[in-house]
Order: C-alpha cells, then sequence, then structure tokens
C-alpha cells in the first residue's frame, strides 16, 4: 500500500486568542421587548409580552444564576413570535415592587421568593373542612406586611359554618375580608381582586384550585377532595399567573403550603410596618421582643402616654403581639 503524503491542508490549526478579540462589556439589548413572567418550570419561563404573545424563553448566560420568578418584569430578546418550539431568552430583570418570601422553616437561611410583584395577597383558608388555622394567616399576615404587599382574606366554604367569629379575629388588623361559599356569587372576591395582580396562597383542601378555576373558567387548575383527617392533598404544584376575564387584572395561584417560615422576619421589621406602633418602641430598652410583660416589663407598647389603653393602637398592638407570638410558632399545616 502506497505511503500517503500530508500537505498543510491536513493540518487543523486552532485560531488564536487574537483573532477573536472578547470584550467585558454586556451588550446593551436596547430592542429587548418587556413582559411578566407568567409560569416557570424547569429553566424554562413563560413571559407574557406587554405587545404580543406569550413566549418561552430561557435565560441569558449573562444573567447567570439571577433568580427570575412569576410576577417579575423581564426584557426579552430573540424569537419573540410565540410559535410553537421557539426559545426566546431573557435578558433583563426590571426591579421588583414587592417580593413575598419565605423560609422552609424558622431555622432555614435560605428565602424562597413565591411571586414577584404582586401588590395584594388573596389568603385564601376554609371556615370548615378543614378546620381554619389562624397561626397560617398569621404568619402569611406578616409575609405580606413586611413585603409591601396589600392583603386580603378570603373565606371559602362559607356554607358550611358561619365565618364571622373566625374574621373576628383580625379585625383590628383592619384588614379586607371577603367571602367565598360555593353556592355564593364571586362578587366580593372579584371586586377586590380587579384591575390587580393578586397572589392566592392557602394550605391544601382550603378550595384554593376551585375559588381559581370559578374565577377563570379557563384555567382548569387540578383540584382535590380532602381526606378523613382533614388534610387536603397538593393539586398546584406551580405558580401560574392567569389574566382575569376582561384582561382586568391577573391572579398568581401558588402551590399550597404546608408551612411558612419567617426566618428573614423579625419583631422590628413587623412593628416597622405600622407607623403609631412603630413610633411608640422607639423609647424600648435595647433586645425587648416588644412580647410586652413579664418578658418586657419596660416595652414601649405598654406605656399609656404611649399607647392609650382601649384605643385603635392599643388594640392594634395586641393584635400585632399574636402576629409576634405566631413567629415564634413554626407548625406543619397538615399535622
Amino acid at each position: 500500500m502506497p505511503r500517503r503524503h500530508y500537505d498543510e491542508s491536513d493540518v487543523h490549526v486552532r485560531p488564536g486568542k487574537g483573532s477573536r478579540p472578547r470584550t467585558k462589556d454586556r451588550p446593551k439589548h436596547k430592542d429587548a421587548k418587556f413582559g411578566m413572567v407568567i409560569t416557570k418550570d424547569r429553566g424554562r419561563w413563560g413571559v407574557a409580552l406587554d405587545d404580543g404573545p406569550v413566549v418561552t424563553c430561557m435565560r441569558a448566560r449573562e444573567l447567570g444564576r439571577t433568580a427570575i420568578e412569576v410576577g417579575d418584569r423581564v426584557g426579552v430578546v430573540g424569537d419573540t413570535s410565540g410559535h410553537k418550539d421557539t426559545l426566546a431568552r431573557i435578558v433583563k430583570l426590571a426591579e421588583r415592587t414587592s417580593v413575598l418570601r419565605r423560609t422552609a422553616d424558622d431555622t432555614d437561611p435560605y428565602e424562597r421568593i413565591v411571586v414577584a410583584n404582586a401588590d395584594q395577597m388573596l389568603i385564601v383558608t376554609a371556615v370548615a373542612d378543614p378546620p381554619p388555622r389562624s397561626g397560617f394567616v398569621e404568619r402569611a399576615l406578616v409575609a405580606a406586611f413586611v413585603g409591601n404587599i396589600h392583603p386580603i382574606l378570603c373565606l371559602t366554604k362559607t356554607d358550611l359554618a358561619d365565618p364571622a367569629p373566625f374574621a373576628a379575629e383580625f379585625a383590628d388588623l383592619d384588614i379586607s375580608v371577603v367571602y367565598a361559599g360555593l353556592d355564593d356569587g364571586l362578587e366580593q372576591v372579584s371586586d377586590a381582586i380587579s384591575g390587580h395582580l393578586t397572589a392566592l396562597i392557602g394550605h391544601s383542601g382550603v378550595g384554593k384550585s376551585t375559588l381559581v378555576n370559578r374565577l377563570v373558567p379557563e384555567a382548569d387548575r387540578e383540584t382535590g377532595e380532602v381526606s378523613a383527617v382533614g388534610k387536603g392533598r397538593h393539586t398546584s404544584t406551580q405558580s401560574v399567573a392567569l389574566p382575569l376575564p376582561g384582561d382586568n387584572g391577573w391572579i398568581i395561584d401558588t402551590p399550597g403550603i404546608r408551612s411558612f417560615g419567617l426566618a428573614h422576619v423579625d419583631a422590628d421589621t413587623v412593628l416597622g410596618v405600622f407607623e403609631d406602633l412603630a413610633e411608640a418602641t422607639e423609647s424600648c430598652p435595647r433586645g425587648c421582643t416588644h412580647a410586652g410583660p413579664p418578658a418586657d416589663p419596660e416595652c414601649g407598647l405598654d406605656v399609656p402616654a404611649l399607647i392609650p389603653p382601649d384605643s385603635a393602637s392599643a388594640r392594634r398592638a395586641a393584635a400585632v403581639r399574636t402576629l409576634l407570638a405566631a413567629l415564634r410558632t413554626n407548625v406543619d399545616w397538615e399535622n
């Protein structure tokens, strides 16, 4: 067999570094189209563009591991046609106006962002089957207050029990309460969420997915029955933003929550939400937990000159102390 002769065409030359000039400057992406993230699943995000369709996106390399959550405002480039099997890139993340956070429990330092940019939180709880749990509502209120989100308590299954006693537990916090029985209309709920971006949270079995399906009939969210021991089956596994009929706002359905850890929240942060209480606690001694006597005998919330007895501030202080007590007690809501 004759020996083969090689020439320069047989040599593979790797281009030198000088042949591909690089720059540390990030692209400007001035042509990015903005929209809201409506779904998130395994490295892919669904984005409803402001002036176009819903597009499937990946996160651009220059964003690194930047967290992008449902509700975020993002800038998108690439194929923004929304056609099947197309993929665009998220290249910009707008500053958030609010963040709903939680931790797995009160000892977990890792914060999980549940929803971004919601201006309202609809705390959904049943008044029966399963019975209402005030501790969950109290913790959800804390998360809303510190996250700059307006809370609304939504009581479901009102055809099974009188909702008034449970609603009265939160009257001194001046939060809105709406009702949604199976046989009732949804006028109260619809009016409360109209024109807003509202996050719905609740533990399993309270009828949250049923409520979503009534508000957005085409949503087709999976629903489940409550077991014989009063535990709900988790039916929503991913957060999803759904447009209300008539383009009159959005609701974000979140997965059923077993526990609402608030490791990132302290008492002073909660009190800072209420101007009158924050002002009163400025006179508290260092290390005051604001729990009141005997633990904190010199707490500013107990000084009559600062918080007059039988005043609205006094009733609010008592209600907020209930929230602070809930802050110190973490519960698995399915046990």
